[in-house]
Order: C-alpha cells, then sequence, then structure tokens
C-alpha cells in the first residue's frame, strides 16, 4: 500500500461508506425517532426497484475486499505470489472485512437479520474488522519511520475511534449518537488515507524542507525524509493541522446531515374541540376525539 493509489483508492471506498452510513442513519432516526423503534445497523440496503440490488453494500465490500487480497498477494503481471510479511498483513486486514461482509449477506439471505442473537453477532463482527486493522497497524512488519510513521500514528487514532465506537453500537444498538460516531469514524479514515496518499507520495504535496525518497522494495522505511529537524518538526505540525481539520470536515458534513429539514415522517397527533363546545354538524353530542396523520418536517 506503499503508493498513491494504494492509499487513495481504499481512502475513497471509506470515505464513500462513512458518508452512506452516515446518511442513512441520520435519515433512519428522523423517521423512527427515539420511541419509534431505532436500532443502529452495520448496513443499510440500497433503495432500487431491482431486488437484487437490496445487499449492494454487502457486495461491494466483498468485491473490494478480494480485489484488495489479490492486489497484495498476487504479483502482476508474472502471476506469481508475494508472500511479503507487509502484503500478508494488509490482506489480512482485508480477509477480516470480507468475513464480516460474507456473514452478514448469509444472516439477512436466512432473514434472521433483525434476530437478536444474529445481529449482535454481525454487530461484534463490525467492531473486529477495527480491532484488527488497529492491531495489524500497531505492530506493522514495516516500521514507518519519520513523517510516515507520524501520518500512520494519525491513522491510528482514526481506528481507534472507529473501534471504540463500533464495540459501543453493538452494545448500545439504539444509541444515535453512537451510530453517528461510529458512522463519522469511517469517514475520517477514509478522508485520511486520501490525506496520506496526497502529502507523501505526491511530490508537489511534500512539506517543504523535505523531499519524496525513491521506494526500493521491502526495505524502504519511509517515504519522505526531511533535510533538517525544524524541517520535520515543520512537518509533524502540518500533519497534526491536516488531522484536525480532517475531523473538522467530517463534523462539519455529520452537522449538516444532522441538521437537515428534508426528511418527512408520518407522526399522529390528536385533534381536540374546541373548549366547551363540539364540532360543526354534530349538534349537543360530545364528539369524540379524532386522530389523523400529520406529515412533519423534522
Amino acid at each position: 500500500m506503499g503508493t498513491f493509489l494504494g492509499h487513495f483508492l481504499p481512502g475513497l471506498a471509506f470515505a464513500i461508506l462513512g458518508v452512506w452510513h452516515t446518511v442513512n442513519t441520520v435519515r433512519d432516526y428522523k423517521l423512527r425517532g427515539p420511541s419509534g423503534g431505532f436500532r443502529s445497523s452495520t448496513w443499510f440496503p440500497f433503495p432500487s426497484p431491482l431486488r437484487g440490488l437490496r445487499r449492494l453494500e454487502l457486495y461491494l465490500l466483498l468485491s473490494f475486499s478480494a480485489l484488495a487480497i489479490a492486489d497484495q498477494l498476487v504479483d502482476l503481471p508474472i502471476l506469481a505470489l508475494r508472500l511479503h510479511p507487509d502484503s500478508l498483513e494488509h490482506a489480512t486486514m482485508y480477509l477480516h472485512l470480507a468475513v464480516y461482509a460474507s456473514v452478514a449477506l448469509a444472516a439477512d439471505a436466512s432473514g434472521r437479520r433483525n434476530d437478536g442473537g444474529v445481529g449482535d453477532v454481525v454487530a461484534a463482527l463490525a467492531a473486529s474488522v477495527f480491532g484488527q486493522e488497529l492491531f495489524l497497524l500497531r505492530f506493522h512488519s514495516a516500521d514507518h519511520a519519520g513523517l510516515e510513521g507520524h501520518y500512520h500514528w494519525l491513522l491510528q487514532l482514526a481506528v481507534a475511534a472507529s473501534l471504540v465506537a463500533a464495540a459501543a453500537a453493538a452494545v448500545l444498538p439504539r444509541s444515535f449518537a453512537v451510530a453517528v460516531v461510529r458512522s463519522a469514524s469511517v469517514l475520517l479514515q477514509g478522508l485520511w488515507f486520501v490525506v496520506m496518499g496526497f502529502a507523501l507520495w505526491v511530490p508537489a504535496l511534500v512539506p517543504s524542507g523535505c523531499h519524496a525518497l525513491e521506494q526500493q522494495g521491502m526495505s524502504a522505511q519511509s517515504a519522505v525524509a526531511c533535510a533538517t529537524e525544524a524541517a520535520a518538526r515543520r512537518a509533524v505540525v502540518l500533519a497534526n493541522l491536516q488531522f484536525s481539520w480532517a475531523l473538522a470536515a467530517v463534523w462539519a458534513v455529520t452537522a449538516y446531515l444532522c441538521l437537515r429539514g428534508d426528511y418527512g415522517c408520518l407522526e399522529y397527533v390528536q385533534l381536540r374541540a374546541p373548549p366547551g363546545g363540539a364540532l360543526a354538524g354534530d349538534g349537543d353530542a360530545t364528539p369524540p376525539k379524532i386522530v389523523f396523520p400529520v406529515e412533519e418536517q423534522v
């Protein structure tokens, strides 16, 4: 994954997934409300008249994982296996994602998606995906040094947030705040992957006083080297600012989606007769209470 595309493409996929989850989480909560049966979900059906596309999210996750594993382990175009520790670690991250997607597909196909026990297992698997990602990043065989190492350390913070939020969502499935934080943390992961790709592998965007290094097989430990200690410190400060800006952007998007008022829902409200009087046409009879569905914009 030590390339621009190796960070940009997975980052873009995670960012799209994070936005998709945030939009659907907010929509579900606004349509159902705290007392209307809201329950966080690890995946969301795709709205399509074609029934086969309902599980599109899981199909895409499974396909993406399989392609990523093949990319890590197969050396093209000679079709030779590449069993380096670094490649095996990255492939294992995607393996856990594939296991989760497969179990979620099987649970939905069997009609047991909303079953308490099976649903809890799927939620636990989702948390396990982030747990294994954090574990393999923390004890990475490619001991990233210098500026690249700092970017990867910040990445671990985003993954840790996803792990904590996913674990909390498995325990508190009806908490809207936990569900939103989990979705936002996935978006943050994706956005940070994209930032890493540009900041470390696009020479024109490398911090001032630093320069990109030529990657020499598996021996290279850093993608960027800085000429002086002062330049290295400036680069680290810039990385910290970029992470903070990325987090601000994620919360701005999340807050915007939460505050949007275009999600309509039906809420039943009671219409009472005027005090001391009857409804028109009812004579002296005591009018019954009438309940109508009224559409509100939440």
